[in-house]
């Protein structure tokens, strides 16, 4: 009787031991179940434009691809031109649910889709570029889930030859900064494109010193949106390099800070090679002259003379102007009057108030024949700093 117990003992034990042994070789064989599928919303057509090209152009999205077992997932963003994957190219992988690609990215891969916005040649400037995601396990599982194909509608703009492109056809000035444009938006400084990617424009900059903020500004994308503005960070954060001249305010919105000397510079925003900086002024647009020359008594910072004459630079196609002091001391002296030149150094290139007024300008109430013996301008308004402008198209000399 004891003999037997032992034995059944045994075999309990060997039926155990095999149990066991038999859980231990256990295999979980992983099964694609379920939907993958993009999770984020896709524009009807992408504008590409070198000047955005840093910029994002589409951020995918999906959810956890399902393999019915607890496993690490390698999710690998797939590209075709074709449409049909017979040329996939595969742009990267991640572990994350998400991929990004850069404006920079599409016009790239709408170079290879053979689109150009060159009016002259045969080539669309508007296609389809396909993209999926493929999710495995493993180094070369054969088990994988793929995401139905997505084609993004890829659009370059046409430019009409010779004309710059740009975000923006202009960006905006507004801050203490620039004296000419204040805290308000009654006159916003213009920086227009003039340039592929490339804002610029003449302004005067104002340092005054002392504790008053007198030099912060910021720049904006929507003439009278305070919400589209861009500080000083949003520069850096973009990573411009930016003129020494020009630090962060540390006021409450990170405004841009004038710490050179007060005057008149040129100031470019290159979003192309991302840089901003400062130099001379200088002429902007197609005029029939790249600068007009003020001299006289009525400008104190040139006088009757050549040897400080104020510079008044074409701006824009047909439009000349500069923000200038204006002096109107009264008297019998005519400490007021002033004349145009197109040459400099050349009293016979003068262009009176009769000159203008001939041609037909309209010309600003503060401004009158001085009736003096070569009938100049007479500046009969508060003295003080001016934008004046002399605009060839609409026919008009305006002071702001």
């Amino acid at each position: 009787m004891k003999n037997i117990k032992i034995l059944a003992l045994l075999i309990i034990s060997v039926i155990g031991f095999n149990a066991c042994e038999s859980d231990d070789s256990l295999t979980y064989i992983a099964q694609p179940t379920g939907e993958f599928t993009f999770s984020n919303s896709f524009l009807s057509e992408y504008t590409l434009t070198t000047a955005t090209s840093s910029n994002l152009g589409e951020r995918f999205t999906w959810d956890d691809a399902n393999f019915d077992i607890p496993t690490n997932v390698t999710y690998e963003m797939q590209k075709s031109i074709t449409g049909d994957f017979t040329d996939m190219e595969v742009l990267g992988s991640t572990s994350a649910n998400e991929y990004t690609l850069t404006i920079g990215d599409l016009l790239g891969f709408a170079s290879e889709a053979g689109l150009d916005n060159d009016p002259s040649t045969e080539n669309p400037d508007t296609g389809t570029v396909s993209f999926r995601v493929r999710a495995f396990i493993g180094a070369d599982s054969s088990e994988e889930l793929l995401t139905p194909s997505q084609a993004l509608t890829l659009v370059l703009p046409e430019a009409a030859s010779g004309e710059p492109v740009c975000e923006f056809d202009q960006l905006w000035g507004v801050g203490a900064g620039l004296p000419s444009a204040g805290w308000g938006w009654t006159t916003p400084e213009s920086f227009n494109c003039i340039g592929d990617g490339v804002y610029g424009a003449n302004v005067n900059l104002q340092n005054l010193g002392g504790a008053e903020p007198n030099n912060n500004f910021r720049f904006f994308t929507v003439e009278g949106d305070w919400a589209s503005g861009r500080n000083y960070p949003w520069f850096i954060d973009e990573g411009y390099t930016i003129d020494a001249n020009f630090e962060d305010a540390m006021d409450g919105d990170n405004n841009f800070a004038f710490v050179g000397t007060t005057g008149t510079y040129y100031l470019e925003i290159d979003s192309a090679n991302k840089t901003i900086t400062l130099d001379d002024p200088q002429p902007l647009g197609v005029c029939e002259f790249e600068r007009l020359y003020g001299v006289g008594a009525g400008l104190p910072t040139a006088g009757w003379g050549w040897a400080t004459p104020v510079n008044v630079l074409c701006s824009g196609d047909g439009v000349y102007s500069v923000s200038v002091e204006l002096q109107n001391l009264g008297g019998a002296e005519p400490n007021n009057n002033f004349r145009f030149f197109t040459v400099d150094g050349d009293w016979a290139s003068g262009r009176n108030y009769p000159w203008y007024v001939d041609a037909g300008y309209t010309i600003d109430a503060n401004l009158v024949d001085a009736m003096d013996g070569d009938n100049n301008f007479a500046f009969v308004g508060t003295s003080g700093t001016y934008t004046l402008t002399i605009d060839d198209n609409n026919m008009t000399i305006t002071l702001e």
